[in-house]
């Protein structure tokens, strides 16, 4: 096909614009009860909001004070449903809660770890406790005026894995996903929807018809509705930026702390990637290019102050490793501070007299993304007829196929297929892929079966199967959605494997024409 050439497609029943967890997850919930789905990203899977988040899955403790109950007891009580979904990905976390002096008092915070232990349907995660932080471990790494503490349960996530396995197992059910495809213009075809999509890396243009449209473009909702659909005006979502630092570990257990400041917020500081502590997040509302958020050289400071308020050992601005930020599409509804904004979600159709279903979504969590799907499609049945019932409570995620008890037990299993792979390599490939770890080594004997290695534990035979099977297109990718090696390459091997697959895309695109 020619640059620009256009093709016409029959109809689909739902088009999703934006990859990010929301999408993602709406395509997987369509396909799944029997809908024909297209989603296009213009950039890659959770390039945006949905990697840039604090990886947890959970309540949301802080929501308590802001009264958004049914927010809190739905996110409790999707913990151990996505959990049991995908236990490769997410795992129980501990988190500890020190009783700040001055703050808010002991009593308060009982009360709010009573309602979060209450309200969710909590089954498999453990209660809360109370810790005498002079006797317990998580008590070491702290300054000493810190003697009580508080510790609860939520739930770790790699946050872009999720969106790539909705992605994937979507794509299994028969969706077609297109990434770095841009919705250029979006017009009326009697009752369906006429889309005019762009490959962003070729030039290419096609046409997509479609019964429903889902504009889950994240912080880019107004964007779209403004650049494709024409309607300019709009104002429905608040931008605020959340930004994240990256140290080398500040303690060796395996829980994660959560801290009170002065000024109401609190912070994580969290297990990351073995050798380092994650601290975040920041709230701070955003004008300009989403795209284009970065952290500031106050919100490093500002993290650092928060951590060295707790830490024994201050954190400082040149102790930061790695960096982000990200920008979170919340609904504007008019709340002062950009930390007091619901992180509810709100699906809202269009109105515009005479146009085809349109819906657009503003706000919602990672932990309530099948749910919001679910709402989605409530929306889709009663505008285009249902077809499936609700099914995704219960179905796993690619990988996911095993129950989470018995973790160890596969990732030991794995270790005896292939003996040749050392236990941290193992460890790491079946926490990235569960099951399908198989997949990826396939018939591997030895090491050098897997190929030229880039660095680290990233050989080829990894490279070749996410660029395969979940849309890798670039080292940035790899390194930092599909894996979590980023920090473990350097500079040059990073440039490598940027060549390597650089070329790959190349290959693939003369193969196909």
């Amino acid at each position: 096909m020619t640059a620009h050439a256009v093709h016409l497609q029959d109809p689909v029943d739902v088009f999703i614009i934006g990859g990010g967890i929301n999408g993602c997850g709406i395509a997987r919930d369509a396909a799944g009860r029997g809908y024909s789905v297209c989603l296009c990203e213009m950039n890659d899977l959770a390039s945006g909001t949905s990697s840039w988040s604090t990886k947890l899955v959970h309540g949301g403790l802080r929501y308590l004070e802001h009264y958004e109950f049914r927010l809190v007891r739905e996110a409790l009580m999707e913990r151990e449903v996505l959990w049991a979904m995908a236990p490769h990905i997410i795992r129980p976390l501990r988190f500890v809660l020190p009783h700040h002096k001055g703050l808010r008092p002991a009593w308060l915070l009982r009360l709010g770890l009573f309602l979060y232990d209450h309200i969710g349907g909590r089954k498999r995660l453990p209660a809360t406790r109370t810790l005498d932080l002079t006797r317990d471990e998580a008590g070491k790494s702290l300054k000493p005026g810190f003697s009580k503490a508080f510790e609860y349960s939520d739930c770790w996530v790699d946050d872009a894995r999720l969106v790539v396995l909705n992605a994937r197992d979507a794509a299994d059910r028969g969706a077609d996903i297109r990434t770095r495809t841009r919705l250029v213009t979006a017009r009326t075809d009697t009752d369906r929807w006429l889309l005019t999509l762009e490959d962003q890396r070729s030039g290419e243009r096609d046409e997509v018809r479609a019964r429903f449209v889902v504009n889950a473009a994240g912080p880019w909702v107004d964007h779209v509705l403004a650049s494709a659909f024409g309607l300019t005006g709009v104002h429905n979502v608040r931008l605020v930026q959340g930004s994240h630092i990256v140290v080398a570990k500040l303690f060796d257990h395996d829980r994660c702390y959560i801290f009170q400041n002065e000024d109401g917020r609190i912070i994580f500081a969290i297990p990351y990637e073995q050798d380092y502590t994650l601290i975040g997040t920041t709230d701070l509302d955003y004008d300009g290019d989403p795209g284009h958020a970065g952290i500031s050289v106050a919100e490093i400071e500002y993290l650092c102050a928060a951590a060295s308020e707790y830490f024994e050992s201050p954190v400082e601005p040149g102790d930061v490793v790695w960096a982000y930020s990200g920008v979170r599409p919340l609904y504007d509804d008019g709340a002062s501070k950009a930390q007091e904004a619901t992180r509810d979600y709100v699906l809202m159709r269009e109105d515009a007299t005479g146009i085809p279903p349109l819906v657009n979504i503003f706000g919602g969590k990672i932990t309530t993304y099948r749910r919001l799907a679910e709402s989605m499609m409530e929306k889709i049945e009663a505008a285009i007829g249902g077809k499936g019932p609700r099914w995704t409570s219960g179905a796993t995620l690619p990988g996911g196929d095993f129950n989470a008890a018995g973790f160890e037990t596969e990732t030991a299993r794995l270790r005896r297929d292939y003996p040749f792979l050392p236990a941290s390599h193992a460890d790491r490939l079946f926490r990235t892929y569960g099951t399908r770890a198989r997949a990826m080594l396939g018939a591997a004997e030895a090491t050098a079966d897997l190929g030229p290695l880039f660095g680290a534990d990233l050989y080829t035979a990894e490279v070749d199967y996410l660029m395969a099977q979940e849309w890798a297109a670039t080292a940035d990718d790899l390194l930092w959605r599909r894996t979590k090696r980023g920090l473990a390459l350097t500079v040059g091997e990073r440039a490598a494997l940027e060549d390597y697959m650089e070329a790959g895309v190349q290959k693939r695109r003369s193969a196909a024409g």
